[in-house]
């Protein structure tokens, strides 16, 4: 349903950066107020974190747990060390390594991740659902992330601010 007051909208794909920012504070504030409902205490950004935890069901170092999440190593400590004051996850200096920090789920963090699980089924069900209905867009957010591996928009700006159209 198209609003003709929606200013992001009205710019098409030239306002794709606030377009995908407007969407992801949407489905985390849905998140947030869906835990707030069950009356569980967690953030969204926690989320990545917990279930590498609990997929590898071992200590992690936080660069590792990045790098499979593909974001940044800050973002994952920021997120670990609220995680930690919670009380949902310890961290050590790595026995290999004094620089790296390890990861590991406290009893209250695996009770948590317990309780979480049902939770998350319907969270993963409702988000297949609304794919579904979007047409796909799983598909499409693959294709600007390849797209974006290909050629960052850092370099297609920079490409048209220098004036080398041979860049495009």
């Amino acid at each position: 349903m198209s609003d003709p007051h929606d200013y992001s909208r009205s710019f098409g794909g030239a306002a794709l950066g606030a377009r995908l920012r407007r969407a992801s504070e949407r489905l985390d504030r849905d998140g947030t107020r869906v835990y707030a409902a069950q009356d569980i205490r967690f953030e969204q950004r926690w989320y990545g974190i917990l279930r590498q935890l609990v997929e590898h069901g071992r200590p992690m170092a936080v660069g590792e747990i990045a790098a499979i999440l593909r974001i940044t190593h800050v973002s994952v400590s920021e997120a670990s060390r609220s995680m930690e004051k919670a009380g949902f996850i310890a961290s050590s200096p790595s026995a290999e390594d004094g620089r790296r920090r390890l990861l590991q789920l406290t009893e209250s963090g695996q009770a948590l991740a317990t309780r979480l699980t049902p939770l998350w089924e319907a969270f993963n069900a409702a988000a297949q659902e609304l794919n579904d209905e979007a047409g796909d867009l799983v598909r499409l957010l693959d294709r600007l992330d390849d797209a974006l591996e290909r050629r960052s928009m850092f370099d297609r700006i920079m490409a048209r601010v220098s004036g080398d159209a041979s860049a495009d």
